[in-house]
C-alpha cells in the first residue's frame, strides 16, 4: 500500500494559497480604486466640470445606451456635452449612485453593476437607471473604459425638440 507524502502536498497547498491570497488582495485594491473613480466621475459630472469628468475616463471611451454606441476617441469634450444632457433631461439638478456592486474584478479591470438616480433641485427623483461600468487600469491610472446604461441615448449638443431622449 502506497503512502501519500503529506509534506510535499502541504507545501504545494500553502504555495497555492499564497497565490490566491495575493490575487484577492490585488482585486480588493483594484475594487477600491475603481469605486474611487466612480465617486470622482459622479462628483465631476454633478459639478459640470468637463476636465475633471474626462480625467475619470480612458480613451477611446465607449457608452452603450438607447440602442446606440457612442465612442469618444479622445478627451476634448466641449461645453455642449453638458448642454446636451441638461436640455435632454429637463428638471435635472444632480445624480447619485443608489447601488454599486462589483461583479467581476482582477488586478487591471473591474466590472461594476450600478444604479444611479437623477434628482431635481428639490430632492425628488426624476429617474433612475441600471448601468454596467467597466473600469480599467491603463497607462498607470484607473479610469472608466466603457459604460452600458439603460438610460436613454443622449446626442451631443443641445437637443432639438424632434430628437428627445
Amino acid at each position: 500500500m502506497k503512502r501519500f507524502r503529506v509534506r510535499p502536498l502541504l507545501i504545494g497547498l500553502v504555495f497555492l494559497l499564497g497565490f490566491v491570497v495575493q490575487g484577492r488582495a490585488q482585486s480588493v485594491e483594484a475594487e477600491a480604486s475603481a469605486m474611487q473613480v466612480l465617486d470622482t466621475f459622479m462628483t465631476a459630472f454633478n459639478a459640470r466640470e468637463i476636465d475633471d469628468f474626462e480625467a475619470t475616463l480612458h480613451f477611446p471611451h465607449y457608452r452603450f445606451a438607447g440602442g446606440k454606441v457612442v465612442v469618444l476617441e479622445e478627451a476634448g469634450a466641449r461645453p455642449e456635452f453638458f448642454a446636451g444632457f441638461v436640455s435632454a433631461t429637463p428638471g435635472w439638478d444632480h445624480s447619485a449612485w443608489s447601488e454599486r456592486k462589483v461583479i467581476h474584478s482582477g488586478p487591471a479591470k473591474v466590472h461594476i453593476d450600478t444604479r444611479f438616480v437623477r434628482y431635481r433641485a428639490d430632492g425628488s427623483v426624476l429617474s433612475e437607471f441600471d448601468s454596467l461600468y467597466i473600469v480599467t487600469f491603463e497607462n498607470g491610472r484607473w479610469g472608466i473604459k466603457a459604460r452600458s446604461s439603460f438610460a436613454p441615448y443622449l446626442p451631443p449638443g443641445p437637443v432639438k425638440k424632434d430628437e428627445g431622449a
